[in-house]
C-alpha cells in the first residue's frame, strides 16, 4: 500500500512523526511525504523534521505564504501533480490548515481515498479559516479519525457514523514519546532563570486587530511573572505601534523539544493556539486561551483551561487561579498512531 502524506505547518510535522514511526515498523506500507512549504523558515519547518526524525520530504512544494485563495490554489495544483505521478492508494491529511484542505480536495477529485487525522473538531465560528477547512475536509474524507469522544459525537451528528472512528489524539502520543527526550540537553537557563508564564500569539483574529493585540500585550505587561513569548515571524512584523513593558521577553521561535521544555518549566500558558492548549493539558499546565472559543472543550474541565478572548482584566484575573480538579483521559491511551494504521489496513 502506498500512502501519501501532506503536511505544511508545525502541528502537522508533529502528528506526522507519530504516524511515520508506526508505518516504519509496519510491513507493506510505503509513505510518500509531501511538504507544501506553508511554514518555510528554519525554526518553523526544518528543525522540526530534524528533531522529530521525520524523513526528508519526497516533495517540497515551496508554496510559502499568501492570501488564503492564492495559497490554497497553488497547493491544490502542485499536490495534484504529485498525486498523478505517484498514484497513492490513500492520502493522509492532518488538522485544519490550507495544506489540509488542498490535499483533501486534490485527492478526492482524482478518486484517491482520503483519511483525516484530527477530524470532528468544531469551534462553531466560521470566521476562522480553520473551521471552514475542518468542515470541508471532514465532508469529503473517506476515513475520519477523531481525537476525542466529543469530536466523534459531532461527526455522528453530521451523518458520518459509518466512516468516523475514535482513536485518541496523536499529539498525546507525541508528548509521551518526546517529553523524556526534551529533558536531555535542553538548557532553558539561557532563556529564563526565574518563574515565568509561556505565551504564544499567532492567529490572524488577534494579530491583524491592533485593539485585540494591544489588549493581550497589556495583560502580559500586568502579569505577576515574566511572560516568555517565542514569536512567530509573521507576528513580529505586526508589533509596530503595540506598547508593552520589560515584563514581556520576546525570543526567537523554538524547536519542538525546546518548546516542550519551556512548557514543562513554565507556571502557566497563555495562547491562541489549539495545539498548545492540548500540550499544556497533557503536561498539567494551566492554560489561558486568548480566543473567544475553543474546539478543545475537554481542556476546560477542572479549570485547566479558561477561554478569555482578549479581555485584559480577565486574562490577569485567570492567571491568579490555582484551583484545579483531577484530569480525565479524554485523549486516548497514547496509542492513537497504532489505531489509525490498524484501521487503515482494515478498511483499505
Amino acid at each position: 500500500m502506498k500512502i501519501a502524506t501532506v503536511v505544511g505547518a508545525r502541528p502537522q510535522f508533529i502528528k506526522a512523526a507519530v504516524i511515520n514511526r508506526v508505518i516504519n515498523r509496519t510491513n507493506g506500507i510505503e509513505e510518500i511525504l509531501i511538504h507544501t512549504g506553508q511554514h518555510y523558515d528554519e525554526n518553523m519547518s526544518k528543525i522540526f523534521f530534524d528533531e522529530l526524525e521525520i524523513p526528508k520530504p519526497n516533495y517540497n512544494l515551496e508554496v510559502g505564504s499568501g492570501l488564503h485563495g492564492k495559497q490554497t490554489a497553488t497547493m491544490l495544483e502542485r499536490i495534484e501533480n504529485v498525486l498523478i505521478s505517484e498514484k497513492p492508494d490513500l492520502l493522509l491529511v492532518y488538522g485544519d490548515t490550507n495544506s489540509t484542505i488542498a490535499g483533501a480536495l486534490a485527492a478526492t477529485k482524482l478518486h484517491i481515498k482520503v483519511a483525516h487525522v484530527e477530524a470532528g473538531l468544531r469551534s462553531f465560528n466560521k470566521k476562522m479559516p480553520e473551521e471552514i477547512n475542518r468542515i470541508v475536509t471532514d465532508s469529503i474524507s473517506d476515513m475520519l479519525f477523531a481525537p476525542t469522544q466529543n469530536a466523534l459525537n459531532l461527526l455522528k451528528l453530521e451523518n458520518h457514523s459509518e466512516n468516523a472512528f475514535f482513536t485518541g489524539d496523536v499529539m498525546f502520543d507525541s508528548i509521551l514519546h518526546y517529553s523524556s527526550i526534551a529533558g536531555k540537553g535542553q538548557d532553558i537557563s539561557k532563556i529564563i532563570n526565574e518563574d515565568y508564564y509561556l505565551a504564544t500569539v499567532h492567529r490572524a483574529e488577534n494579530t491583524d486587530d491592533k485593539q485585540r493585540l494591544q489588549a493581550i500585550f497589556d495583560a502580559f505587561s500586568q502579569a505577576d511573572k515574566k511572560v516568555i513569548l517565542p514569536l512567530h515571524p509573521r507576528t513580529q512584523k505586526l508589533l509596530e505601534g503595540i506598547n508593552f513593558n520589560e515584563n514581556v521577553k520576546i525570543i526567537e521561535p523554538v524547536g519542538y523539544l525546546e518548546m516542550i521544555n519551556l512548557i514543562k518549566n513554565s507556571n502557566k500558558i497563555l495562547t491562541d493556539s489549539g495545539g498548545l492548549q492540548k500540550e499544556a493539558f497533557f503536561m498539567k499546565k494551566p492554560c489561558i486561551t486568548l480566543r473567544d472559543e475553543t474546539e478543545w472543550v475537554e481542556t476546560l474541565q477542572g479549570n485547566w483551561n479558561f477561554v478569555v478572548g482578549t479581555d485584559t482584566e480577565k486574562i490577569v484575573e485567570k492567571l491568579k487561579n490555582n484551583h484545579f480538579s483531577e484530569q480525565k483521559s479524554h485523549f486516548g491511551d497514547g496509542k492513537a498512531g497504532e489505531k489509525i494504521i490498524e484501521l487503515i489496513l482494515q478498511k483499505m
